[in-house]
């Protein structure tokens, strides 16, 4: 509880305290952020940025988590040896290692060049902020997703089968269900990380597509103005308590049709 209070309660009720008092007690930090249209468009980029990362970590860990409990040990050893070697990185390192292999004339625009997609601009955009936000966050779509997966009884898939389903039938019917709790998971997990994420889109976008960490940086480091620093802060604590709430509403819902049927 010390622990809690010192590293959590205190801090955000400080950010609170700022948000309504500096520089004079109301609510006009808000009324900034709120009627600032370049504002706006952050916050919504942000989450725009947060679901794209989401989705993109669902397709690419859900058959990777899957092939984790279809192949043998050794396979299946190698996989998580793969899964887990970004958390022994630093995250400032894989950020370089991002802007090397995506700059101008970098690996990555010789391999698209290859196979004739001529010149895409991946750095200082869009685009490569959320190349690099996929990579890091993947392991939080993974991890959840092989703890469900292996908890699933195989034999369910064969009884399907002997009653004459089609491999996916199968799938849609009775696997893909049964996975639902580590979607919500790790979906969960990836997006609301993604929302505080600040030195993946510092390096490896530009001011002109910025998020809300880069946009509360600069109100407080830069210009010193920390009450709005912290409506922003609050801003975006209350939007993803809302997101969570939704999500609760929505999985509690599907359990409910799931026993009823």
């Amino acid at each position: 509880m010390i622990l809690v209070v010192g590293v959590f309660v205190v801090p955000l009720a400080v950010m609170l305290w700022r948000a309504f008092t500096d520089p004079t007690v109301g609510v006009e930090n808000f009324v900034w952020y709120v009627g600032d249209p370049v504002q706006r468009a952050v916050l919504l980029r942000t989450f725009t940025t947060g679901l794209e990362v989401t989705v993109i970590c669902l397709l690419l860990g859900y058959p990777y988590a899957y092939a984790m409990v279809s192949f043998g040990p050794k396979v299946r050893a190698a996989l998580t040896m793969l899964v887990l070697v970004p958390f022994w990185t630093s995250l400032m390192v894989r950020t370089f290692a991002w802007v090397i292999l995506l700059q101008d004339n970098g690996p990555a625009h010789a391999v698209l060049r290859l196979i004739g997609l001529g010149d895409v601009q991946l750095i200082r955009t869009n685009l490569g902020v959320v190349i690099g936000m996929s990579q890091i966050l993947l392991p939080f779509m993974v991890l959840p997703l092989y703890a469900v997966m292996s908890g699933i009884d195989r034999r369910l898939i064969l009884a399907s089968s002997s009653l004459g389903a089609r491999p996916l039938t199968s799938f849609v019917r009775v696997w893909a269900p049964l996975t639902m709790p580590g979607v919500g998971a790790g979906a969960l997990m990836v997006f609301i990380s993604s929302l505080g994420f600040y030195v993946t889109p510092a390096l490896l976008g530009s001011p002109d597509n910025a998020l809300i960490s880069q946009q509360i940086y600069v109100q407080v480091n830069s210009l010193l103005q920390w009450g709005r620093g912290a409506a922003m802060g609050v801003v975006l604590l209350l939007l993803t308590f809302l997101v969570l709430a939704v999500l609760m509403v929505v999985m509690r819902r599907g359990s409910r049709q799931e026993q009823s049927s």
